[in-house]
């Protein structure tokens, strides 16, 4: 069986083959990258292959099994990346579709879902036998803000008191591998969530008291935190959609109280304790 992953460059598709390694050998994995020299160090087969370029998906795709779809990066192609992917593996005859969707995507507000949904009509839609992962929000998204809060004594953001079942980048990666490893996954749609939430306020706390230098957290009105992620140096058009995905966050898009993503890693998700003590720790 040979399994392939697309956008294995990325974060989380790097974690994904590491933990997928443990599990295949690493001849039956294959990713497929734009530049496969820089995925040299993964460890496995690479072949090019651009979500954007038809042309070079099929030839990739020859003698795949199941594919794991990765989104793409790029907000806004997506939609159309993604298809061109579902239509190369359905003529390459790939025998399965792990796609990587959003938590809740069929009803999200988050201006994220979009994309999502159409992938996920797709899918169904190809003919082609599918799982698909609703991935929550990854703990990491705001820890990426760490540097920042501890320089300056503040945490800001436009959450208010939403609360956030986020799990790591690891957690979701090992659902990923057991999804493409295990049986009984054929046409399931999992809702995947951190076991327990958390607000910013809570993150906040958090990082103080392992750090022991005072973090307040800030919550701003939307306008006013997406200037300040353009101060920062965040493109205008990122920085609004990062706050209005907090605005969603405070409407309760980021929270869910199901625990699939738990039992289909056979273990507690990594908790916001640990999350904060690797990153503070990685400093």
């Amino acid at each position: 069986m040979t399994i392939a992953v697309t956008g294995a460059s990325g974060q989380l598709g790097r974690i994904v083959i590491e933990k997928l390694k443990q599990k295949v050998p690493a001849d039956q994995i294959v990713v497929l990258v734009r530049s496969p020299e820089k995925v040299q160090s993964l460890g496995v087969p690479a072949r090019a292959a651009d979500y954007a370029k038809p042309a070079t998906l099929v030839p990739a795709l020859a003698g795949v099994d199941t594919l794991l779809l990765i989104s793409s990066s790029e907000v806004g192609q997506r939609a159309v990346q993604h298809a061109n992917v579902i239509a190369a593996a359905r003529q390459a005859g790939v025998k399965r579709i792990v796609y990587t969707s959003l938590l809740g995507a069929d009803h999200s507000p988050l201006s994220l879902a979009d994309e999502h949904r159409a992938t996920e009509a797709e899918l169904k839609s190809a003919g082609v036998p599918y799982t698909i992962l609703r991935n929550g929000w990854y703990t990491e998204n705001y820890l990426g803000a760490l540097d920042a809060a501890l320089a300056h004594g503040a945490l800001i953001g436009s959450a208010g008191e939403g609360r956030i079942a986020s799990a790591t980048r690891e957690d979701f990666a090992e659902a990923a591998v057991a999804a493409l490893t295990g049986t009984g996954h054929e046409g399931a749609t999992y809702e995947l969530a951190g076991d327990h939430a958390w607000t910013l306020k809570d993150l906040a706390a958090e990082v103080s008291r392992q750090s022991g230098k005072q973090v307040v957290y800030q919550d701003l009105p939307e306008a006013e935190y997406a200037k300040a992620l353009v101060g920062f140096g965040l493109p205008e058009g990122l920085a609004t959609a990062i706050a209005s995905w907090d605005v969603g966050a405070s409407r309760g898009a980021l929270f869910s109280e199901d625990k699939t993503l738990s039992r289909l890693i056979g273990r507690p998700t990594t908790s916001l304790q640990q999350a904060v003590a690797q990153a503070l720790a990685a400093r």
